[in-house]
């Protein structure tokens, strides 16, 4: 909804102020936009390796859902950790074993259906419960495995947010490229009428002005939500791993939560009352 309204508030506010000043159609250049768009796309493509130029797509998708977590799914995350760290303190690590050997199929996951729709956050999560019911009991141990697997998923999406973010450094580059190459078209016709030179001239600098517009009105606008999202992202796992790393070293369930609230940003942290709430109503295993 937020991009929505800032690609309206870009193009309103560039051309608006320019049409009472000059004509829209002097604008519309189509190969000073194929020379800008095509060497940025083909720069794009040489500079990336296959798989960030294959999950580029998929991560458009982010740039409309705005932040990947709400304080709800906060909510339902630290309430599925309570329930899984008092079954296991109530009836040992070993209960968990047929929940996250089969997690699709488990009626303790099942009660937790947006966590249960994120197949990364799953697989983390039941990794982790899995080395730790294979008798892992070192909490530095853990978290130093934890963090090099946070680290590996957040370097993959700032990845595709660089690569999109280099893109929209290198457009106004290429926009002075398409200028030049206009004025050099330019230069061909010097024995022509002013009106024309003019016309000319003004076609070549709506390469530059095209480059820069794209550059910082949209694409490197992009590249930093990506990038923003891939942070955000990242502080979900970051709470899962407080959680359990407090779980590890012998917390009580309610205590290990409120290790793994404590790591959220204050917009989406639920408050300590309505988690403990959402504790007392947590279902059983």
């Amino acid at each position: 909804m937020f991009v929505i309204i800032g690609i309206v508030v870009v193009f309103g506010s560039v051309l608006g102020g320019y049409l009472p000043h000059g004509s829209f159609a002097v604008l519309i250049q189509p190969l000073e936009w194929l020379i800008i768009l095509g060497a940025a796309t083909g720069g794009f493509i040489i500079g990336n390796p296959k798989w960030v130029l294959f999950k580029v797509g998929s991560h458009f998708g982010r740039l409309m859902k705005g932040a990947p977590y709400t304080k709800e799914a906060y909510l339902e995350l630290l309430t599925m950790l309570y329930t899984i760290f008092k079954l296991a303190k109530t009836k040992g690590m070993l209960a968990l074993e047929s929940h996250i050997e089969n997690p699709e199929e488990s009626t303790l996951f099942q009660n937790f259906p947006n966590f249960m729709s994120n197949h990364h956050a799953m697989d983390f999560l039941c990794d982790y419960l899995r080395l730790m019911t294979m008798g892992t009991e070192n909490p530095h141990e853990l978290e130093a495995l934890m963090d090099e697997d946070i680290e590996t998923h957040h370097h993959e999406a700032h990845a595709v947010a660089g690569a999109v973010s280099t893109m929209g450094d290198a457009l106004p580059a290429f926009g002075i490229v398409a200028a030049v190459l206009g004025v050099i078209v330019t230069m061909g016709s010097i024995s022509e009428p002013p009106e024309v030179l003019g016309g000319l001239i003004g076609a070549a600098l709506v390469g530059t002005f095209f480059g820069i517009f794209m550059a910082y009105g949209f694409v490197s606008p992009m590249g930093a939500n990506l990038a923003a999202y891939a942070d955000a992202d990242t502080k979900y796992y970051q709470c899962m791993k407080a959680g359990i790393l407090a779980h590890l070293q012998g917390y009580a369930p309610a205590v290990s939560v409120e290790f793994a609230r404590k790591m959220l940003y204050s917009h989406e942290r639920p408050s300590f009352a309505e988690v403990e709430e959402a504790a007392d109503n947590a279902p059983t295993a």
